[in-house]
């Protein structure tokens, strides 16, 4: 029962997939339209002049009781082909004062046709002039009549000569016998005689009477119903009807076209594909967004909130990520902006839960979320809770809280580019940051770079419990998915679910659009990267602590050794605030 219900919903995907090729189906429709249009236009008007007879065969009397039915003594069958034959065709073109080269027209052009049931013939011709049409259809018509006539003239003619050949020889034997008889007496060599002349008498008047009666045979071939005038409007489909018959004809070749594109296409088309290659469910898809703010409370469309809020719930009551309250969020492929956003928007409306969150951005290699987002007022300060400094540099003894609007706040542990990036990630700070996620009421949100771009991704899954993908099924490839899930489940943790997006578009102004987005990204990073504090201040058991400015003022590059080609990192002075407890 089960199967039954889904092969609607089978035919249904199916068909949305091939809608989904919208290019292809327009294209389709528009070369219909103009083959459509080139035969209609550039085709000549053609006219159809139609004549009809009733055949009938030759009779002396056709009312006589016991004669043959019409029908079973005209093969119709027969009769029609006769009328397309060329013989026919010949004798029109001589009515026609055609030429010979002619009678092939003639007979192409030429449709015979019979009714069902009914002894008629309608003979329909084909021309580019409605006049000359009506003409040649007469001809043609009026040449089978007369071929007809002339075969059954010529088929009595040659049966009267014949018997005229048998009745010759008897009226002159039966003359040669009548002067025997005039000279014979009584006896019985005149009853003999008389005997054979009775015999030729009755043989005589036999062939008479055959020799009559064809003689008398009514040879009209049949009678006109329907004479060929020349017709009023052309015989073609015209254009509307072209153009119909095009559009349906393109819709088709679009649809062929998207079936052999959708056969041959390597991404995940849909859903159930991402589902299939990733082997869990798709928690939540993304509305279309152009652009806009980081935070999606900031953005007027309540709905991308909204559904960043369903995911939230949905993760928060999976066992597995209720456990431990760690999630890694990561793209496949690409620059991962949307895993970024989603990687904010879920720490947004885990706080707004009342979770105490911890976005961890383990980007090492482009930084850039403290630059794009709001740090919160009132909050702590970076060193009221901060990360051990790592040996590569990163976490870098900072946290900064994050304003999320009507959702709350969360702490921010911001990346910056290091000289090693895998031992930074795998350094034990890092794991002590990441097992922050243990405190009752915590969670840990770790966003890092596209799994099958970098390692990094990798480096960190071993301590993150789950792993939620973020990925565009019209971009992503199967394949790149099903790689996804091996090395993730290869390292020891779990693909929890899949967020789905629609990026704003493919074609050339689109991309042209996004490098210059990543252009703003990339100098937005750099000068994140060059405000990470140098130094904390010292402080006070009874009054408080106190805040000092750091040292340096200027950003500098150190020079990398030789074959390591990761810049160097930068330092910048903040201000940070005074907070008295």
């Amino acid at each position: 029962m089960s199967e039954a219900h889904d092969e609607p919903d089978l035919l249904r995907d199916q068909f949305r997939q091939l809608v989904r090729y919208r290019a292809l189906l327009v294209a389709g429709v528009l070369i219909g339209l103009l083959g459509g249009g080139y035969l209609a236009v550039s085709g000549k008007d053609t006219y159809v002049a139609t004549s009809e007879v009733v055949l009938r065969a030759a009779t002396v009397d056709e009312f006589a009781a016991g004669g043959t039915a019409p029908d079973k003594a005209i093969n119709i069958g027969t009769e029609r082909q006769t009328a397309m034959s060329n013989e026919i065709a010949k004798r029109a073109a001589k009515k026609l004062h055609l030429p010979a080269r002619s009678v092939s027209s003639l007979q192409s052009d030429l449709q015979v046709t019979n009714p069902p049931n009914t002894l008629v013939l309608r003979f329909a011709y084909t021309y580019t002039d409605p006049d000359e049409a009506a003409r040649r259809a007469n001809a043609l018509t009026q040449a089978f009549m007369d071929a007809r006539q002339e075969t059954t003239e010529n088929t009595i003619k040659n049966t009267v000569h014949n018997l005229r050949k048998q009745l010759d020889p008897v009226v002159k034997q039966r003359k040669e016998l009548d002067d025997q008889i005039a000279r014979l007496g009584e006896g019985p060599t005149l009853d003999a005689a008389t005997t054979v002349q009775a015999t030729l008498v009755g043989r005589i008047s036999e062939l008479s009477t055959n020799i009559t009666r064809l003689q008398t045979l009514d040879t009209t071939p049949g009678k006109w119903i329907r004479v060929a005038s020349p017709p009023s409007a052309a015989s073609g489909p015209g254009l509307p009807m072209m153009l119909g018959l095009g559009a349906l004809v393109g819709i088709a070749i679009g649809l062929l076209a998207a079936w052999v594109r959708l056969v041959f296409d390597p991404t995940a088309r849909s859903e159930s594909d991402v589902v299939r290659a990733l082997r869990a469910p798709v928690l939540g898809t993304l509305p279309r967004a152009k652009g806009g703010p980081l935070l999606a409370v900031d953005q007027a469309d309540p709905r991308l909130a909204e559904e960043f809020r369903s995911v939230a719930f949905r993760l928060a009551y999976d066992q597995r990520f209720a456990e431990h309250r760690r999630l890694l969020v990561v793209a496949p492929r690409g620059t991962g902006e949307t895993a970024a956003s989603v990687a904010v928007n879920l720490s947004a409306s885990f706080a707004e839960m009342g979770m105490d969150v911890l976005l961890v951005e383990a980007d090492l290699r482009t930084p850039g979320l403290s630059a794009r987002l709001r740090a919160a007022d009132g909050s702590r300060p970076g060193w009221a809770r901060s990360p051990h400094l790592s040996e590569g540099g990163w976490p870098a003894g900072l946290q900064v809280p994050i304003d999320a609007g009507e959702s709350g706040s969360f702490d921010l542990v911001p990346g910056r580019r290091v000289r090693n990036v895998a031992r930074a990630l795998t350094s034990s700070a890092a794991s002590r940051l990441f097992a922050e996620a243990d405190a009752p009421g915590a969670a840990v949100i770790v966003l890092a770079p596209a799994v099958l771009t970098y390692a990094d991704a990798l480096a960190v899954a071993d301590r993150i419990d789950g792993v939620l993908v973020v990925a565009d099924p019209h971009a992503v490839h199967r394949a790149d998915l099903d790689r996804v899930r091996q090395l993730i489940s290869g390292v020891g943790s779990t693909v929890l679910g899949a967020v789905l997006h629609t990026s704003p578009g493919r074609g050339w102004w689109a991309r042209r659009a996004r490098r210059a987005a990543r252009k703003r990204n990339a100098a937005a990073a750099s000068r994140s990267e060059a405000s990470v504090p140098a130094a904390g201040a010292a402080s006070s058991a009874d009054a408080g602590v106190t805040a000092a400015a750091a040292t340096n003022a200027a950003t500098a590059r150190t020079p990398l050794p030789s074959g390591d080609d990761t810049p160097a990192p930068t330092t910048d002075t903040i201000p940070l605030r005074t907070v008295t407890r």
